[in-house]
């Protein structure tokens, strides 16, 4: 007689794993039915079911005993552990669900502003795992759309409907001078000042000087700039040396001895600082816990 050769595609059930775990655990079919609470037409159907989709035999029966054939016994341990991985697996998700364990991943253009984020998220969340990776806003939105990133902390709100975006808060900018400078007795600075002295600026496309070169060309004013720097830390070591004038964004100002910092008077000239993540995913429980955390730390602009 020819054997019928099983469906290689036919997918086994955890039920029907947790019906041969309790045959076994229990020694038979009657008592595995009461331990699972239900009929023992169920639990036979579930291993009927399991033995011939698959062209075995897990168990003999002997009378009303059943003994685990050689294949039943090889299948103990891996049923038991698809189980094990089953009932981690749903505490995984419930405790991701609750954000009682998982990762947030935040995207960020510097570390000032997203500290004091981390910090409110982690006083609410404290079992959640956070890493933040730093870049332009363009390298932000680069890693939401990769999903490499949940959320973002960039510099300018996007009018791509792609993002959904919320201002945190704006900052002023202020300029800073070498200790020994002819203005580092005075407080404040004008723009047309500014605009006659060396500067020294941030790479194009910066956060700090887009705020200010909107500011001159509103004003009627084109910057003299001196020199490019690409890191903040190192446009303060220029600055005290000498080279020339720098800007900041007030909240980013690093208190230094041989450095002074000076208002810029008239209208503000300011920096803003927006959250973000993709529109699909604003409604997640991990990203809407970020937007919740932040504005507890300072109230989001709607």
């Amino acid at each position: 007689m020819r054997r019928e050769i099983p469906d290689r595609s036919t997918v086994m059930t955890l039920t029907q794993i947790r019906s041969f775990i309790a045959v076994v655990q229990h020694g038979g079919f009657t008592a595995a039915a009461r331990a699972l609470s239900t009929s023992q037409t169920t639990i036979t159907s579930q291993i009927q079911t399991l033995e011939h989709e698959h062209g075995v035999e897990l168990f003999h029966r002997r009378g009303r005993r059943v003994e685990l054939s050689a294949v039943g016994v090889e299948f103990l341990p891996i049923a038991r552990r698809i189980c094990s991985d089953e009932t981690d697996a749903a505490a995984l998700l419930r405790d991701s669900g609750a954000l009682q364990r998982g990762s947030l991943k935040i995207g960020a253009v510097g570390p000032f502003h997203v500290t004091e984020m981390i910090e409110a998220y982690h006083a609410l969340h404290p079992h959640m795992h956070l890493s933040v990776a730093l870049g332009n806003s363009e390298a932000v939105l680069r890693d939401l759309d990769q999903y490499t990133c949940d959320v973002g902390v960039v510099a300018r709100a996007f009018e791509d409907p792609r993002y959904f975006t919320q201002r945190y808060a704006s900052f002023p900018v202020i300029a800073f001078v070498r200790s020994t400078h002819p203005f580092a007795k005075r407080a404040t600075i004008t723009l047309g000042e500014l605009a006659g002295e060396p500067l020294l600026m941030r790479e194009p496309g910066s956060t700090t000087r887009r705020a200010l070169e909107d500011a001159m060309q509103a004003a009627g004013l084109t910057p003299r700039v001196a020199m490019d720097i690409g890191s903040r830390e190192a446009l303060r070591e220029a600055v005290a040396r000498g080279l020339g004038v720098g800007t900041v964004s007030k909240a980013e100002y690093v208190p230094d001895e041989r450095l002074r910092p000076l208002r810029i008077e008239g209208d503000p000239v300011e920096t803003h600082i927006h959250v973000c993540c993709l529109s699909e995913r604003r409604d997640s429980r991990l990203v809407a816990s970020f937007f919740d955390a932040v504005a507890r730390c300072r109230p989001l602009d709607a």
